[in-house]
């Protein structure tokens, strides 16, 4: 079959891979139907990471092909989703509610690699959750984006404690900033405020529910946004980058008691023992528990509340995911969908 494999920073290839089979008897083969470019898959393009041959690719929704003997929730022709951490949903980790610390977790990245024509999912019971039919082609990106980006800007939301009435600022206009923008929409917040700096993004940002869009950056952005708060700050801040910029833009614009959800993938990021201890914020966030939503964003999707697959601004054939990275590397794109 066709892959993705990333063998240095901006070198992406299509190539072929091993046909994936059965190897335990809690494994699913899966079809993919559709798979995407994440932002965090730009880290390793640009060089913050080291990759070498490393098999692209954790967003992915599909057909099972084939169960192991043991798989008992799904069956041969099911449409899934998945997340992009294997789990199986039944340690105490999992049953918490943090799945993508499973004791059995497996980042799908680097391990398996979706952005490819199959993919063999380990604990597929506990990774995998059947849609309930087969969805109309337009349902499909709305679904990918559960896999990862909707229910990782779920999780910051949650994560922040978003609720009816508050106020929510979101650092990052990348698809889980964007993500983090409808959760809190959905979630009640009334005053939600997107920082972008980019005329398409700021235009999706208020379809999903901005209300309010800061340019500004740093102090200025901090001062922004404490004067749409009355001088106090938010209750819930987003950080969906993973630099120390964003974070420390997210700490400075929550006020005392208000509460933060991180999920970007953190490079050299450092906390302030001081500005914490006087700023009396509550940090939450990490590697989002995909699966602990996936249940509720597949429903919302199935009955069509929510439309998360706007993000995706560009769709291309598998065989030129060269340019897709391209594309978001370049701000061409905000999110490209791939089919094999």
């Amino acid at each position: 079959m066709r892959g993705v494999i990333m063998h240095a920073p901006g070198d992406v290839r299509i190539e072929e891979r091993d046909h994936p089979q059965i190897i335990d008897p809690t494994d699913a083969v899966i079809r993919i139907v559709a798979a995407c470019v994440c932002g965090s898959d730009l880290w390793p393009y640009r060089g913050a990471d080291t990759p070498d041959a490393k098999l692209m690719g954790h967003e992915y929704v599909g057909v099972v092909e084939e169960i192991g003997e043991e798989v008992s929730t799904l069956s041969v022709g099911d449409f899934v989703v998945g997340s992009f951490v294997i789990s199986d949903n039944t340690c105490p980790i999992c049953t918490a509610g943090y799945q993508s610390r499973c004791v059995n977790g497996i980042f799908v990245d680097g391990a398996i690699g979706t952005q490819a024509e199959y993919a063999r999912i380990p604990h597929a019971d506990g990774t995998l959750v059947a849609t309930p039919g087969h969805p109309d082609d337009d349902l499909i990106p709305s679904l990918l984006a559960a896999s990862d980006v909707l229910g990782t800007g779920w999780f910051a939301a949650d994560a922040a404690e978003v609720g009816p009435g508050s106020s929510v600022a979101v650092i990052g206009d990348g698809a889980v900033g964007l993500m983090g923008v409808l959760a809190a929409r959905q979630m009640g917040a009334e005053t939600i405020i997107a920082m972008s700096r980019h005329k398409d993004r700021q235009r999706l940002a208020r379809e999903f529910g901005a209300t309010h869009i800061v340019a500004d950056r740093g102090d200025a952005g901090v001062a922004a946004i404490k004067e749409l708060t009355d001088g106090l700050g938010v209750d819930s801040a987003i950080e969906a980058v993973g630099t120390q910029e964003s974070m420390m833009q997210a700490i400075r614009a929550t006020r005392p008691g208000g509460h933060i959800g991180y999920v970007g993938v953190s490079h050299d990021v450092a906390l302030p023992g001081d500005e914490l201890f006087f700023g009396l914020v509550h940090l939450h966030g990490g590697p989002a528990p995909v699966r602990r939503y996936l249940p509720e964003l597949i429903d919302l999707i199935w009955t069509r509340t929510i439309d998360p697959g706007r993000v995706f601004d560009m769709r291309l054939p598998l065989d030129e995911a060269a340019e897709a990275y391209a594309a978001m590397d370049e701000r061409r794109a905000i999110k490209v969908l791939l089919t094999p």
